[in-house]
Formats: structure tokens, C-alpha cells, sequence
């Protein structure tokens, strides 16, 4: 079973740097260099300056910005701008936002704290759902070694089916809060620190043994979780006589799976099909799909907005190409024969009949995929219809041939792929919102 422990943060301190809001930022593989250049103007303090630090003219070897990086970290710590906490804590954090596309407001809750490393496997307490790519992996791996620290959380689902757990998040969550802001996006950030008093029965403790009770599934942050893995073998390498170490751990979200997350779909923009294969696609899905024609592109991606989809999982897809468009319903009899190896969980997938259609009908696989050379991603149905659009209007558009349109993957999918000891597609999941990176930080120490 999965080990999670309270721990002593680092956090902002507000009589430093004020508020808040103006250095926290979002997780950094989802800042664009444009709004990177926004948030490092924000403040001087703003955490992307460590989190995601980039190449200065100046620099003379590769590491140099992750060195930079370190000392900024250090500086803040030794000024006062962070401050560990003085008892170890788990961390309540709570969000209130719109989900995209909808005027549907909620509330999800969660918590901070520690989980033990350890590597992937059957039997294992910690499940993985989806493969990771090397280049990220290399890029926090430079940087958890320069600073010692989890700078942002991976997120982990667990289910709870007392409901005790969401029981207390409630009752914390209906105190005053150490930290009230708002982010860009709109979504209210709430964070309280729950000190751990070594009894089971105190509410720190509690929420660890029950969202430690049975294995937790990543939800997002593979690539931080895998890093960790190294990191935490390098360092054992190094002192192996050393009993319990902080970087034995990872900083992690918990959240329970009867909170009801919002995952939103990402959607696939397909090139380089050449003008044949591209006509000729609405045809050819007819081998694996029931193909409904729509001629309204508009409309299309307005079906697949998150205000005009359900839960998901249904294989209901949307297609656009420069011939028209249409809905697509999956055959399952039709699909099986094409599907990859793995279980009932992973084959239900909409994502998953996806990519084997698009190995089967257009010679687009995994590998292909993985070069990003092929397909493109975005969380727009509407973006994604008209990149095809601007390519039949002559505007380029990178050679968009093709829209997938898909609904999101449903939470509890994730969680039964993972059980099955499958992995899913690329791209097969974004929950929203993200946590924001910049509330608690975790450092290699006690």
C-alpha cells in the first residue's frame, strides 16, 4: 500500500512578497514562452523564475540555468521570501472554478503531503496510466538535482468509500484559510495547513491512512514521478547508509475519486495526409464507425464543447476534414480486431479505438505519434475544426488535414486502466484546473 506522510512546506511568506497571487503560477509544462515572459515580469518573486528558468544569452553551458535557478531558491529561502513550516502538515487545498465552455460552477478538494517512492509494478501501490517521453524527464531530473526540492506536485487519485475523507476536507475547509486567491483563469484557490499531532485519530493523519488504504493511480505528473525515481536512486547510490531520507518522497495532490474532477477531452488535429487521403477519410471510417455526415463545422465542434458532452466513454467521436464532417459512432465488433494488446478497461477508451484507426486508415502509429510530427493537440473542438478549415481556405494552417473531435476520458476509466496494469494513449487526459505551482514546495529535508 501507498505511504503518505505530512511534511514540513516551504510557502510564500505574504508580509514578503504580499499578495500572493502575483507569484504563484501555473505548472510548467503548461506556461507558453509568451506567458512566461508575463509571469517573470509579474514579480521578481514569481516561482517560474525557478520552476521553469530558461537559457540567458550569457550562458556558457547547459546546466547554467538550472544553477540559476538554485541560487534563486536559496536566496529566497535565506531572505525570508519562503518559509518551512515549523510541524510537519498535511496541506487541504481547495478549488472553485467554471468548467470550461459551460456555466457550470464546482468545488473539488484535495490535499497536500509526501508519497513514498517506489517503482512501477502489479503488485505495486503506486499505478501509472500513461508512458512518458525522455526530454521532459531530462528537464526536471537537472533541476530537482540543482535545487533539492519538488517544486510542483504530481497528482494521484485515490477512492475512499467510507466518505470520511471528503468528511474531513469539509469540516477543514469550513475554517478561515491561510491562503484566499484568485488565479488567471478565474478559479479560487483555497489552502489550509492541517498540523499532524502523531495521533491516528487527528485529522492529518486520518486523511493519509485513508487515502493511503489502497493503491492511488497518477493522475498527472508521470514524468515529475519518474524523475523523482531517479533522483532517489542517485542519491542512495551516494549515502546508502542513510536511514528514512526526505528524497525517498514526491509532493503530491491527493484527490479521492468520489470528488467530482473535471477532465476535459483533448482533441487530435491530423497532417500531412496528403489531398487523397484526406478526401477520401470520411469514407474509410466508415470501416471501423457509423459515419452520420454533417455539414455544419461550427455545429460539430459545438457538440463536443464540455457544456454539450456527458461523462464520456460512450465511442461517440467527431470528424472534420476539408470533404465535410460527421459524427462517428464506434463499431466494436468492427474495431476489436485492430485494437492493441491490453484489457477491457483500456480497450473501451475512445482515445484508444482512436489511434488504432489512425494506424489502420492512415498509417499514423505510436511511433509517428510520439515525434509530434503527425498530430497536434488542443483543448478547443472549435480551434481544432478550424486549423482544417484555414487549410481549405488557403491560410495553412500547418497542414491540418483532419479533426478528431472526442469527449473526455471518464475518471473512473483512468483508475481501471491503471488497475489492469495498462497504459493509455498520449494526450488521453487533462484535468482541470491544474494546481497551481508556487503554494507549497516540497524540500529534500525533515
Amino acid at each position: 500500500m501507498p505511504e503518505i506522510r505530512p511534511f514540513r512546506a516551504l510557502r510564500y511568506d505574504p508580509e514578503v512578497v504580499g499578495d500572493v497571487a502575483r507569484v504563484v503560477a501555473p505548472p510548467y509544462d503548461v506556461i507558453a514562452p509568451a506567458q512566461r515572459v508575463v509571469l517573470q515580469a509579474r514579480s521578481p518573486r514569481n516561482v517560474v523564475r525557478i520552476d521553469l528558468p530558461v537559457t540567458e544569452p550569457m550562458d556558457a553551458d547547459p546546466d547554467d540555468r538550472y544553477r540559476r535557478a538554485a541560487r534563486l531558491f536559496a536566496s529566497w529561502r535565506s531572505d525570508g521570501t519562503l518559509r518551512k513550516d515549523p510541524r510537519p502538515s498535511v496541506y487541504v487545498y481547495e478549488q472553485t472554478y467554471t468548467v470550461p465552455g459551460s456555466a457550470v460552477m464546482r468545488v473539488q478538494r484535495g490535499f497536500f503531503g509526501r508519497l513514498r517512492l517506489e517503482p512501477f509494478g502489479p503488485d505495486g501501490g503506486v499505478l501509472p496510466h500513461e508512458r512518458t517521453l525522455a526530454g521532459p524527464k531530462e528537464d526536471r531530473y537537472r533541476l530537482m538535482r540543482a535545487t533539492g526540492a519538488n517544486l510542483s506536485p504530481i497528482v494521484t487519485l485515490y477512492a475512499d468509500g467510507s466518505g470520511k475523507a471528503a468528511r474531513l476536507l469539509a469540516q477543514v475547509a469550513a475554517r478561515p484559510a491561510a491562503l484566499d486567491i484568485v488565479d488567471d483563469d478565474g478559479v479560487r484557490q483555497r489552502l489550509w495547513a492541517v498540523a499532524a499531532d502523531g495521533s491516528a485519530a487527528g485529522p492529518a493523519d486520518e486523511l493519509c491512512a485513508l487515502a493511503g488504504a489502497a493503491p492511488v493511480t497518477i493522475a498527472d505528473g508521470h514524468h515529475r514521478y519518474e524523475t523523482a525515481l531517479r533522483y532517489r536512486d542517485e542519491r542512495r547510490r551516494g549515502s546508502a547508509s542513510e536511514s528514512d531520507p526526505a528524497y525517498d518522497y514526491v509532493l503530491t495532490l491527493f484527490y479521492d475519486t468520489a470528488e467530482e474532477l473535471t477532465v476535459l477531452a483533448t482533441h487530435r488535429i491530423v497532417r500531412g495526409l496528403g489531398d487523397a487521403a484526406a478526401a477520401e477519410l470520411l469514407v474509410s471510417c466508415g470501416r471501423y464507425f457509423d459515419v452520420e455526415r454533417v455539414g455544419d463545422a461550427d455545429a460539430l465542434a459545438a457538440s463536443f464543447a464540455p457544456a454539450s458532452v456527458g461523462a464520456g466513454g460512450v465511442g461517440r467521436l467527431g470528424l472534420w476534414t476539408r470533404a465535410g464532417g460527421a459524427i462517428l459512432r464506434v463499431r466494436r465488433e468492427a474495431v476489436a480486431p485492430i485494437l492493441p494488446a491490453g484489457g477491457d478497461a483500456l480497450h473501451r477508451l475512445d482515445v484508444t479505438v482512436l489511434q488504432a484507426a489512425l494506424e489502420s486508415l492512415a498509417g499514423i502509429d505510436a511511433a509517428a505519434i510520439a515525434l509530434g510530427e503527425r498530430v497536434a493537440y488542443t483543448k478547443s473542438a472549435v480551434e481544432a475544426v478550424r486549423d482544417v478549415q484555414a487549410v481549405s481556405a488557403g491560410a495553412g494552417a500547418d497542414g491540418a488535414d483532419a479533426a478528431f473531435l472526442l469527449e473526455p476520458t471518464p475518471v473512473s476509466e483512468i483508475s481501471a486502466v491503471a488497475a489492469a496494469g495498462d497504459v493509455m494513449p498520449q494526450k488521453s487526459t487533462y484535468f482541470y484546473p491544474k494546481a497551481v505551482t508556487g503554494l507549497v514546495i516540497n524540500p529534500f529535508e525533515w
